[in-house]
C-alpha cells in the first residue's frame, strides 16, 4: 500500500500537475546541474595515484532520484517512519537513522591554528630558471603542474572574520609527477619563535583566554603581549604583525614566503640554500586599520567572496615564484645572517629574488568541506632536488603536521582523500587502518619479497629517488641550546621599521597603540615598551604617550642598518583587475554617462557597482541601468574607488527609524549615506572622481576637489582616467596626514 502511494505521488510529480509558475518546485526528474564554469573539482585519480580517465565530474553525486548512501532510492524524506501519523517513530527508520548520523559527523575537528581558509585550484608553470641548482622536475621550463593553495588566518577559528589583524597562511599543494610538493608558508617571512618546542605556548598565549574564551581572532590581549614581551625573539614577526602586512586587502595582493631555509639539490649533487618568495602580480596592498574593522562588521567573508568573485570573473591572480639563493657553506649563514634562524630575513638588496615560475588560481573548488577544508598539508612532503635544512622550527613542523593530520581527518590514510591524492603512482606497502580506501592486491606487503615477484622495488637516483642532501655533521654534545647567533633579537626589526614610509611608520605606531591599550596588565604594556625601545626611540615614545606613560631608554644599542625598499608596499604602480568601481548615480543623474563609464570600466578588466537609492534599475526604455546596491546596503569598505555621477537624490528610507546611518537629512542634502560612504573612502585614501555636477556632494561631505586622489571632470571617461591613475598607487598615500 505504501508503495503505490509512493509511485502515485511520484507519477503525479512527474507530469507537472502541481506545478503553478517558474517559482514551484522543478517536478521532471533531470541528472544533477554541472558546476558552475568558475569551479573544479579534484582530479579524478585512484587512491594510489593512478589517472582515471574519468571526469571530474565524476565523483560528484550522480543520479535524479533521492538515495540512501547505498544507493537505494526513497520515495519520501519528509517524515519519520512511525507506527500511524500520530504514532511513535519507529526504531527500525533506516534513513532516519543514516540521515542523523551522517549529520551528526559532519563535522571534523578544525585545525588548531589556520582554521578558517579559503581556497583555490590553479596551475605552475616553470620557467626553467632553476635547473642549474635543482633536479625537481616540476620547476624545468615549461612544465606545467596542477596547484591547489589555501589562505587562511591563524589564531581564529573557523567562524571568525576574514580582516582581522593576523599573520596569513599561504599553503601551496603542487601534484607533480614525482610525488607532491606542499610549501606551507605564510605572508610574513619570518616567525615568532626560533625553535618548535615553543609552538604550542606562543599559540596559546595567542589565543583567547581560557577563562572566558576571549577575544577572539586577535592578539590585543594580555596572554599574546606577555609571552612576545618576555621572548624577544618575537619583536621582529611582531613589528610585521603590527603593520600593514597584517590586514591584507585581499589574498590576490598578498605576498607568500617559505619562511624557513630549504635546500636544493641539482642532478650532480650539488647543494644551494634557498628561500622561496610569492610576489603578486597586483602587488603588495593593505586595509587601513578603521576599514578592517568596518569590514569585520560589515562582511566577515571578504577575502574568501574577493578571490571566489575575481576567479568567477576571470580576473585569475598571479603570482610569480622566486628564490633568494645563498652559497651552502657550513656556516650556513650569508652576510652575517644565521640562515637556520627562522626570525630573520636576507633583504632583497642584499641577494634579489630570481623568478623561477608562475602560478595563476583559475578555478574555485567545486565544495568547500571536500576540498578547502579536508586539504592536508605538511612541509615533509618534498620531491627529488629539495630538501630540508636544520632549522629548529622546520624539525619540529616537520613532525606536528602529520601528526595534526592523523587527528583532524580520522587516521593514516588522510593522503587518499581526492583534494590530497598524489599525481604520482603510489606503492607505500602502507596497509589498512581507518577509511582505507585502496583495495590492495597481492600477498606480501613487505620487502624484499618473492611472492609478489618482488614488487615494490627500490628506485636509484638515475631511476628518480629522493634522496637527503649528504650533510656532514658537526660532533657536538646533546645539549638543549641554541647558537649565539639567535641571540640578536633586534637589529632585523630595526632594519623593518627604518624600510618603512612615514606613513606605514604612523600605522605601526596606532596598531601598538591599540593593541597594548587592550592589555589589563600594567607590567605588560612597560615590558613591552621597554622591548620598543631597543627598535626606535620615536616608535616607542609615540606609543607610551598614547598610552600615557613614560618611555624607556634603550638598554641595547641600537644598529644603523641600510634601509631595504623592498620591504614597504608603498611603490610603484600596479594592475588593476578585479578593482571594484562603486558609481554613485539616481535617476536624474547622467545615466548615458553611467553606461559608457560601466562599458569602459569593465573593458578595463575591473567590476562596476551601480548605487542608487533603490533597487531594480534607473531610467525607462530598453535599456535602462541596473542597479547592484542601494543607499542603505553599499559601505565604502567594498570598493576599491568611487565616481560619482552627479546626483543629489534622497531615498525614501533616509531617516534614522530605518537606517541609523542615515540620521535626519535636510531638505535639499544629498543622502546622508552617500556622504558616510564619500567621507570613509577618503579618509581610507580611495580615489574619488566625478562628473555632471558633482561638486557640492563633495563639499557637502568636507571634501576639497583639489585633494590628493580626488578628481571633478567634464565626462565620464576623463574622471574614470584620473581615478584609475590613483588607483594604480592602491591609495593616495599623500592625503595620511602625519606627526612626523
Amino acid at each position: 500500500m505504501v508503495q503505490k502511494k509512493a509511485t502515485k505521488a511520484a507519477a503525479k510529480k512527474a507530469t507537472g500537475k502541481k506545478r503553478a509558475g517558474k517559482a514551484a518546485e522543478p517536478a521532471v526528474p533531470r541528472e544533477p546541474l554541472p558546476a558552475k564554469p568558475d569551479q573544479q573539482g579534484p582530479e579524478t585519480l585512484t587512491p594510489t595515484g593512478r589517472p582515471t580517465g574519468a571526469p571530474r565530474a565524476a565523483v560528484a553525486q550522480s543520479g535524479a532520484y533521492f538515495t540512501t548512501a547505498q544507493g537505494a532510492r526513497l520515495y519520501e524524506s519528509d517524515h519519520s517512519l512511525k507506527a500511524g501519523a500520530r504514532g511513535p517513530v519507529l526504531l527500525q527508520d533506516h534513513h532516519l537513522r543514516e540521515k542523523i548520523t551522517h549529520f551528526d559527523h559532519e563535522r571534523i575537528p578544525e585545525r588548531v591554528v589556520h582554521a578558517r581558509g579559503a581556497a583555490a585550484h590553479g596551475v605552475f608553470q616553470g620557467y626553467g630558471t632553476a635547473a642549474k641548482i635543482t633536479k625537481a622536475a616540476f620547476l624545468a621550463k615549461g612544465v606545467e603542474t596542477p596547484v591547489f593553495v589555501r589562505f587562511s588566518t591563524v589564531l581564529g577559528s573557523r567562524g571568525s572574520a576574514d580582516t582581522v589583524r593576523d599573520t596569513r597562511g599561504f599553503a601551496t599543494k603542487f601534484y607533480t609527477g614525482e610525488g607532491t610538493f606542499d610549501l606551507v608558508g605564510n605572508n610574513i617571512p619570518v616567525f615568532f619563535i626560533q625553535d618548535a618546542v615553543k609552538f604550542p605556548d606562543v599559540i596559546h598565549a595567542g589565543k583567547p583566554h581560557p577563562d572566558r574564551e576571549i577575544p577572539q581572532a586577535q592578539s590585543a590581549h594580555d596572554t599574546f603581549w606577555d609571552f612576545v614581551s618576555l621572548h624577544t625573539e618575537a619583536t621582529h614577526h611582531t613589528l610585521w604583525n603590527m603593520s600593514d602586512r597584517a590586514i591584507p586587502r585581499s589574498f590576490r595582493m598578498m605576498e607568500g614566503f617559505g619562511v624557513h631555509t630549504f635546500r636544493l639539490v641539482n642532478a650532480k649533487g650539488a647543494t644551494t640554500l634557498v628561500k622561496f618568495h610569492w610576489k603578486p602580480k597586483l602587488g603588495v596592498h593593505s586595509m587601513v586599520w578603521e576599514e578592517a574593522q568596518l569590514t569585520g562588521g560589515m562582511d566577515p567573508d571578504f577575502h574568501r567572496r574577493d578571490l571566489a568573485d575575481a576567479i568567477e570573473a576571470g580576473a585569475h591572480p598571479q603570482w610569480e615564484l622566486g628564490i633568494q639563493t645563498f652559497p651552502d657553506t657550513p656556516e650556513q649563514s650569508f652576510e652575517g645572517i644565521d640562515l637556520l634562524d627562522p626570525t630573520k630575513i636576507v633583504p632583497e638588496e642584499l641577494a634579489p629574488v630570481r623568478p623561477i615560475g608562475l602560478m595563476t588560481l583559475n578555478a574555485n573548488p567545486a565544495n568547500y568541506f571536500a576540498e578547502t577544508e579536508q586539504v592536508a598539508f605538511h612541509p615533509g612532503h618534498l620531491v627529488p632536488g629539495i630538501d630540508v635544512t636544520d632549522d629548529p622550527l622546520l624539525a619540529g613542523r616537520l613532525f606536528s603536521y602529520l601528526d595534526t593530520q592523523i587527528s583532524r581527518l580520522g587516521g593514516p590514510n588522510f593522503g587518499q582523500l581526492p583534494i590530497n591524492r598524489p599525481h604520482a603512482p603510489v606503492n607505500d606497502m602502507l596497509r589498512d587502518g581507518m577509511h582505507q580506501t585502496a583495495v590492495h592486491t597481492g600477498t606480501a606487503p613487505y620487502r624484499p619479497n618473492s611472492l609478489d615477484g618482488g614488487c615494490p622495488f627500490l628506485a636509484g637516483a638515475d631511476t628518480g629517488a629522493f634522496i637527503e642532501a649528504p650533510v656532514a655533521l658537526p660532533a657536538a654534545a646533546k645539549v638543549r641550546d641554541a647558537s649565539a647567533s639567535f641571540d640578536d633579537h633586534f637589529s632585523q626589526p630595526r632594519l623593518f621599521w627604518l624600510s618603512m614610509t612615514v606613513v606605514e611608520r604612523e600605522h605601526i605606531i596606532a596598531a601598538y597603540t591599540f593593541e597594548l591599550g587592550k592589555c589589563e596588565e600594567q607590567v605588560v604594556r612597560e615590558r613591552v615598551l621597554a622591548v620598543l625601545a631597543n627598535i626606535d626611540p620615536h616608535l616607542c615614545g609615540e606609543v607610551a604617550a598614547g598610552l600615557g606613560l613614560t618611555a624607556p631608554a634603550a638598554t641595547q644599542p641600537l644598529t644603523e642598518p641600510d634601509p631595504s625598499p623592498a620591504l614597504t608596499q608603498i611603490r610603484g604602480t600596479w594592475p588593476l583587475d578585479g578593482r571594484v568601481i562603486g558609481i554613485v548615480a539616481g535617476p536624474d543623474a547622467d545615466l548615458r554617462g553611467v553606461k559608457s563609464l560601466r562599458a569602459a570600466i569593465v573593458k578595463a578588466g575591473m567590476v562596476p557597482l551601480v548605487i542608487a537609492p533603490t533597487g531594480g534599475s534607473l531610467g525607462t526604455g530598453k535599456s535602462p541601468v541596473a542597479v547592484q546596491r542601494t543607499f542603505a546596503a553599499a559601505r565604502s569598505i567594498e570598493f576599491d574607488a568611487l565616481l560619482l555621477a552627479g546626483t543629489r537624490a534622497v531615498a525614501a528610507d533616509a531617516h534614522g527609524t530605518r537606517d541609523a546611518k542615515a540620521g535626519t537629512p535636510q531638505p535639499g542634502d544629498c543622502d546622508p549615506r552617500v556622504l558616510l560612504l564619500l567621507a570613509e573612502a577618503y579618509r581610507h585614501g580611495k580615489a574619488i572622481g566625478g562628473w555632471n555636477g558633482s561638486a557640492p556632494a563633495l563639499e557637502a561631505a568636507g571634501i576639497a576637489e583639489d585633494d590628493p586622489g580626488v578628481a571633478l571632470a567634464d565626462t565620464p571617461a576623463a574622471a574614470l582616467k584620473h581615478v584609475t591613475a590613483s588607483l594604480a598607487e592602491h591609495r593616495a598615500w599623500n592625503r595620511f596626514p602625519t606627526a612626523i
